[in-house]
């Protein structure tokens, strides 16, 4: 499905209600109002549908923002401000969660026509601060790379790849918008949003206003049981993103690499350098007259073509080992079976450097000869010390259980069947890791790579990958792991 297409459901859901309300309420009508009520509602309502299924998708969203508000607003004179991101960041699920249930109980309210004045300024306050975040995303096209956004005088030509933030997580994984259709989309609904601070003792009710606020808190109490059930409980009830089971992850990898390989030069976005005129110049007439191209102007970006294909972050799929060598395809190209533990980070409850103390004995040896006898004798010539610094880390002790109580067992069965097992987690030292090992126990090789990469492959931290010939079989979430004999007989064929 894409934007278009949901439009056109979310419209014709709102012209059916309207016509309902309009048979079921007598006197004068406002069709307009009543269009735009339920309109607003139901975009609002399946909007936060498709994030509820997987809020953890939100907050790591959001961990983007926070994490670029900060850089921005820590170089200003708001530097005051970039303190309170670090501090979102940590609650990030708990904010996303807080923000999905919003979206929704203003959709349902919107719908029922509840609490009437309350949800004409909760709505207008959501879509302002929606607006923000898609805004931030398109309008950092315009800033170079290396500036500041509020430096508005270094702004330049819009360019993709200098965005922030790739896209607003609007709709979840479930449609992708281009960050200037997202942006566009939200200075729309503005429209709606402002018209009900006007109107809102006009908005039309379905129920009366008991049952319209007893459904409502009912289905927000619904909602939210779902979010923290998503969030906490288990993997998401619906996969929308690209790594989702039964996927050819080497099949797809290849082609998204061939469809990018053949994308071709269409033109180039030129400015020029002393006017600033900003212009886009075909490839065929850059290359015939790129001399005089080259001595006026300057090329801010390269026009392409659509890949053949939809690029996802399969594409992204990049793994190394502790060495830096690329282990990418002996993953995806391994034969049979293989167990794939994805922890996008190693939690840890504190982490110390302790200065030790290590005497260094230097030795002499001395020949004493002593008449038809020689004697060879030790003697310390020198002690030097030598102050190292040593990190300590503690682990999360309930991370290291599902390793020590849940994984590792089901591994060590693995190696009795030849299945390789491995796990991947984000950047770290090696010292790092051998700590993790020695305290955790598990005994296989380690992989890194990029953490966003592995937050989209699986929303659980730990998670379980079963592959087989470079295909996804199944996931399952720390909480719900079965027994090696449950999976060797139903997916071990």
């Amino acid at each position: 499905m894409n934007l278009g297409s949901l439009l056109l459901l979310i419209g014709t859901i709102a012209i059916v209600l309207t016509l309902i309300s309009s048979m079921v309420i007598r006197g004068k009508k406002n069709w307009i109002l009543q269009f735009l009520q339920y309109f607003s509602g139901t975009l609002f309502i399946i909007s936060g549908l498709v994030k509820a299924v997987d809020p953890l998708g939100t907050a790591y969203k959001m961990e983007q923002y926070f994490a670029e508000f900060e850089s921005t607003f820590s170089a200003t004179w708001m530097s005051w401000i970039s303190s309170i991101f670090p501090f979102l960041s940590g609650h990030s699920a708990g904010f996303a969660i807080v923000m999905i249930v919003l979206e929704i109980l203003l959709g349902i309210m919107l719908v029922l026509g509840t609490w009437k004045k309350l949800t004409a300024w909760a709505f207008f306050l959501l879509v302002v601060f929606f607006t923000i975040l898609t805004g931030f995303t398109f309008l950092t096209g315009y800033v170079p790379s290396g500036g500041n956004f509020f430096d508005f005088g270094s702004w330049g030509p819009y360019t993709v790849s200098n965005m922030r933030v790739t896209d607003c997580g609007c709709f979840g994984d479930f449609i992708k918008l281009e960050p200037r259709v997202s942006f566009y989309k939200d200075l729309v609904l503005l429209i709606p949003a402002v018209y009900f601070l006007f109107v809102y003792r006009s908005m039309y009710s379905l129920l009366s206003e008991t049952y319209g606020r007893q459904i409502t808190l009912g289905l927000g109490g619904l909602v939210l049981v779902f979010c923290l059930y998503s969030t906490y409980w288990n993997l998401p009830v619906v996969d929308f993103r690209p790594f989702r089971e039964q996927v050819n992850l080497r099949a797809q990898k290849i082609a998204e690499e061939d469809a990018q390989a053949n994308v071709e030069i269409t033109g180039w976005l030129l400015k020029h350098k002393e006017t600033g005129e900003v212009k886009t110049v075909p490839n065929e007439e850059y290359m015939a007259n790129l001399t005089t191209y080259r001595g006026t102007w300057e090329v801010v970006d390269q026009v392409k073509s659509e890949p053949a294909i939809p690029i996802t972050k399969i594409s992204d799929f990049e793994v190394s080992d502790q060495e830096g060598n690329d282990m990418t395809y002996d993953i995806l190209d391994a034969e049979g079976y293989s167990f794939m533990i994805v922890s996008y980070h190693l939690p840890e409850e504190s982490a110390e450097e302790t200065t030790v103390i290590l005497q260094d004995t230097i030795w002499a040896t001395d020949t004493i000869i002593a008449a038809q006898d020689t004697q060879i004798v030790r003697r310390i010539e020198q002690i030097d010390q030598q102050t190292l610094q040593v990190q300590n880390i503690q682990w999360d002790p309930s991370f290291l259980d599902v390793f020590r109580e849940k994984i590792n067992p089901l591994l060590d069965q693995a190696v009795n069947d030849q299945i390789k097992s491995y796990l991947i987690t984000s950047f770290s030292s090696p010292e790092t890791l051998a700590d993790f090992q020695e305290d955790s126990g598990f005994g296989h090789t380690i992989y890194l790579a990029d953490d966003i990469l592995l937050k989209t492959i699986i929303r659980s931290n730990p998670g379980i990958v079963l592959m087989k010939d470079g295909v996804i079989l199944k996931k399952w979430h720390y909480r719900h792991i079965p027994s090696y004999d449950q999976i060797r007989s139903e997916w071990l064929n």
